[in-house]
């Protein structure tokens, strides 16, 4: 499906006005970032860099688009566009350079996940798109990173797809989820599309369809011996696992086993506990409790330490929809134009909101380490290279600094992605960048993983960069 519509009209209206006023082929510098980390966490996780790729790689104008746009109009009743801009758009195609940082990578606020340079008009086409792309899969790629974290190694299952907002809301997040780092989805589709693990069993309704419960886990075992995992809680959660020990029992002789039970409703803690019990004194042992019922990284952290013997987690509403946070907030600024002479201006956004204050130049992010510990990342302008010891700005705070040695090892995060409208980039497959967030997030203190003030971790300005944006401040508010 085209995506090119996949705007705001004011992106449009913005392109039309350059075209009219021949700055269209000026050239520019966007960059799409977020402002504070999400869910008042230390860290975030990128992601959705390879569908914004895929958006890129054939993003035009098809004859129905433009035909639609013909018909939009003005407060005149005239039409929006003249057919001069139309006939422009029938031919337009995308040649920005892009840079970005690959999916699985931890990322903070203020850092670009992306920096667009081209026309700009290119570069504000695909303003909408790309933020919304980026921003719903980060948010959710984070949120399961810390659901993962809260399960301590137990399998996590994203089980979301009928809470998700909307059929592309499903499957984008569990593409998201999985990069996160849950083991496997509920959602067929996204197994076949993403070639994501897919795992489930049956709902309260089989159980209610027979006469007796245990009777419908007998059928079930019958019909799928290699798959048995109960809902236990439709009627009594522990005459429930009773039910289900029976028909383990039963399957033994035939070479199957008994592969779970789940809990869906009730006090998780003390079901599981009580739960385990009956398991292992009837000799099942090695068979893992299954949880499910609107959990989050909070809940699970709860329940492990009230001693919940739940092996694995399914997680689904909180995750897909993002929870207790809608929405990542990320924006798209200009940071950078081309005058006239082939020099490059810097250009900055100012608000009284100090957060809202946007970053100028054409920006790379440096990350150090020590060893084998990221010790701080630097936002640097391109035009001024990196050499000797670092010194780095707090973006929000000024008066909080920090020099990163020379003798430090460090790489930046922003890779090429787009050069001369050809795609330079070799996307990882979804597993690979699944192991990319477990790699990265093993790279940092546990501090910025804590759900509870997390510590900070140290995201500057270079100082040259701190020095031009201060000045730019100071010259817009004269």
């Amino acid at each position: 499906m085209n995506l090119a519509l996949l705007t705001d009209l004011y992106q449009l209206t913005m392109a039309y006005g350059y075209w009219k006023a021949r700055v269209a082929q000026r050239e520019a510098v966007f960059h799409l970032y977020f402002r504070k980390n999400p869910f008042d966490g230390g860290f975030a996780v990128a992601c959705g860099l390879n569908d914004a790729i895929e958006y890129l790689r054939d993003f035009h104008f098809e004859e129905s688009d433009v035909a639609y746009l013909a018909t939009l109009t003005g407060n005149d009743k005239k039409p929006l566009f003249e057919s001069g801009f139309l006939d422009y758009l029938r031919e337009f195609r995308f040649t920005c350079d892009v840079d970005a940082i690959p999916e699985g990578t931890i990322v903070f606020a203020h850092e670009p996940l992306m920096r667009v340079q081209g026309e700009v008009l290119a570069c504000q086409l695909v303003e909408t798109a790309l933020l919304n792309i980026l921003n719903f899969q980060t948010l959710i790629a984070t949120k399961a990173a810390r659901v993962c974290l809260a399960a301590q190694g137990e399998s996590v299952l994203e089980f979301g797809a009928r809470r998700a907002q909307g059929v592309d809301g499903a499957l984008s997040a569990s593409r998201a989820a999985y990069i996160g780092g849950v083991h496997a989805t509920s959602n067929v589709l996204a197994g076949k599309t993403y070639g994501i693990p897919v795992r489930g069993t049956h709902a309260h309704s089989w159980v209610m369809l027979f006469d007796d419960e245990l009777e419908s886990f007998k059928t079930y075992a019958k019909a799928m011996p290699n798959n048995c995992v109960f809902l236990v809680d439709t009627y009594s959660t522990l005459e429930g696992v009773r039910h289900a020990v029976q028909v383990g029992q039963w399957l033994r002789p035939l070479g199957h086993k008994l592969a779970g039970i789940r809990l869906d409703s009730g006090d998780l803690a003390y079901l599981s506990i009580e739960a385990r019990k009956i398991l292992d004194e009837s000799g099942f042992p090695d068979v893992p409790i299954f949880a499910s019922n609107d959990l989050d990284e909070n809940i699970i952290a709860s329940l492990k330490s009230q001693g919940a013997r739940i092996a694995v987690w399914g997680v689904g509403t909180r995750l897909v929809t993002g929870g207790d946070q809608s929405a990542l907030g990320g924006v798209y600024k200009l940071a950078a134009v081309r005058d006239e002479n082939g020099a490059w201006q810097s250009k900055i956004k100012v608000s009284e909101q100090t957060l809202k204050t946007s970053i100028p130049g054409i920006q790379q992010v440096r990350r150090f380490f020590d060893g084998d510990l990221a010790v701080a990342d630097a936002i640097y302008d391109l035009e001024s290279a990196l050499s000797g010891d670092v010194l780095i700005v707090d973006p929000q705070d000024p008066t909080r600094r920090k020099t990163l040695g020379e003798n430090l090892r460090s790489e930046d995060l922003l890779q090429p992605i787009f050069r001369n409208a050809e795609c330079v980039y070799d996307s990882p497959s979804i597993h690979d960048s699944r192991d990319r967030t477990a790699q990265q997030l093993a790279q940092f203190h546990e501090g910025i993983k804590r759900f509870v003030n997390p510590h900070t971790y140290p995201v500057g300005l270079e100082s040259a960069l701190h020095e031009q944006r201060t000045a730019l401040i100071l010259a817009a508010r004269k």
